[in-house]
Parts: C-alpha cells; sequence; structure tokens
C-alpha cells in the first residue's frame, strides 16, 4: 500500500524540482540578457522626439500623434476612446496578452486561466494605444530622438503589430475594458508567451529603429537600464 504512495510523492517531489530549475534557469536567463547592451546605431538623429513610458510593469512606446512622417489618428481614431478627446499630441503604443488586458484591469482579477494562455501563448495579442497630453521624463519615462528615417522604420514596426481587416484598416475591439477615457484596444498579431512579452514588443520595437536595446529582456527594467 504504501509502495504506490511512496513512488507518487517522489514522482510530485521531483515535478516540483523541475519547475523550480526550469523557474531558476528563466530568472538567471532574464537577469543576465537583459545586460547585453544592443548598441544604438551610429547614424542616428533628432528629427523626431519618441518617448520610452513604463508603469513598472509594462512598457509602452510613445510618438507624436500627427507628424510629417504619419499621422497615427487614421490608425487608432480618437473616436475608439470614451472621452473623445482629439487635443492630444501623443500617443503610446503596448502590446500584449489580449485576455490579460482586457480582463485582467487590476492584478486582483486575474485567473488561473487567463495567466496560463498568457504565460505559454495559448492567447491572441492586442494592441493598447493610450492618447497623452503631455510626458514628463523620469525615472519611467525616456526620451529618445530619432531621424525621419529611424521613425518611419518604427512606424512600419508598430502598424505590423496590428491586425488589419480585408481592407487594411486596423480594428477596434468593442469593450468596456478601456483604462480610462483617453485609450482604446485593437485586435492585434502574434501570440504573447513568456519569451515574448510585452516589454520583449517594446525592446524589439527600439532595436528595429536603431535604438539601444537589450539583447533580450521581458520585463521593463532591463529596457529602463539601457537609458540610465
Amino acid at each position: 500500500m504504501f509502495g504506490p504512495i511512496r513512488w507518487i510523492f517522489r514522482l510530485l517531489l521531483r515535478l516540483l524540482g523541475l519547475v523550480a530549475a526550469l523557474i531558476l534557469i528563466y530568472v538567471i536567463a532574464a537577469l543576465s540578457l537583459s545586460r547585453i547592451a544592443v548598441p544604438a546605431e551610429a547614424n542616428g538623429g533628432t528629427d523626431v522626439t519618441t518617448y520610452i513610458l513604463s508603469n513598472g510593469v509594462h512598457t509602452d512606446i510613445v510618438v507624436p500623434v500627427r507628424s510629417s512622417d504619419m499621422d497615427w489618428t487614421r490608425d487608432v481614431s480618437f473616436a475608439n476612446t470614451t472621452g473623445h478627446d482629439s487635443s492630444a499630441t501623443w500617443v503610446g503604443f503596448g502590446w500584449g496578452d489580449k485576455g490579460f488586458y482586457l480582463e485582467t484591469p487590476t492584478w486582483g482579477d486575474l485567473t488561473a486561466r487567463v495567466a496560463c494562455n498568457a504565460m505559454f501563448g495559448l492567447g491572441h495579442s492586442a494592441m493598447h494605444a493610450t492618447f497623452h497630453q503631455q510626458l514628463e521624463e523620469g525615472a519611467l519615462c525616456k526620451r529618445i530622438t530619432l531621424s525621419h528615417a529611424q521613425y518611419r522604420r518604427l512606424v512600419a514596426y508598430i502598424q505590423d503589430s496590428f491586425a488589419h481587416n480585408a481592407q487594411g484598416h486596423t480594428q477596434a475591439i468593442s469593450t468596456h475594458a478601456n483604462y480610462g477615457s483617453s485609450d482604446a484596444f485593437y485586435e492585434g498579431v502574434g501570440s504573447y508567451s513568456l519569451f515574448h512579452t510585452c516589454n520583449c514588443w517594446a525592446n524589439d520595437g527600439l532595436k528595429a529603429c536603431g535604438q539601444k536595446a537589450c539583447w533580450w529582456t521581458p520585463t521593463d527594467s532591463g529596457i529602463l537600464g539601457q537609458y540610465e
């Protein structure tokens, strides 16, 4: 009788040990690889001001609403926000798990189903667009300047992260999960996972436009650390 129980107990211990080892490897990789810097291009510019903005967990890329290179209101209309305020001059973009975005306005709303889908790439993605009146540089907000050519590459990267319909338009998600009066959600491309997080997306965006970035980072601290 005790033989099978002892065998099951040992198996559980081994499984717990394996899970602990995998978590440790992940943490070590996150800490070490986020410190490997990808340098900025030598031929940068000061034509377009942009920002990276963190809320302490998640990183947005913030760009001008309108410039000579791009008018973002064609893709993310003020009409899709609940406030309909068209006076904002900046718009921040973030990419992430759709279920997490829409069903977890606070950490207290997080469920095991949403967490598992997000961790293991089982869900769909969404783009989050947030309009800003102004931004203030600080520990969680870093100013970056780009050449026109670099900014156009960043524009292409962000646009490619939106899912588009047959007419080539972005697809707003009709939901009451908006975080405030100046944001809206859109269908995204790709799947979120432990290895491709919202911060990985922002980090890859910096690489796409030739700015300082990490080799890989699942956290915002890795990105912000490159601009201290």
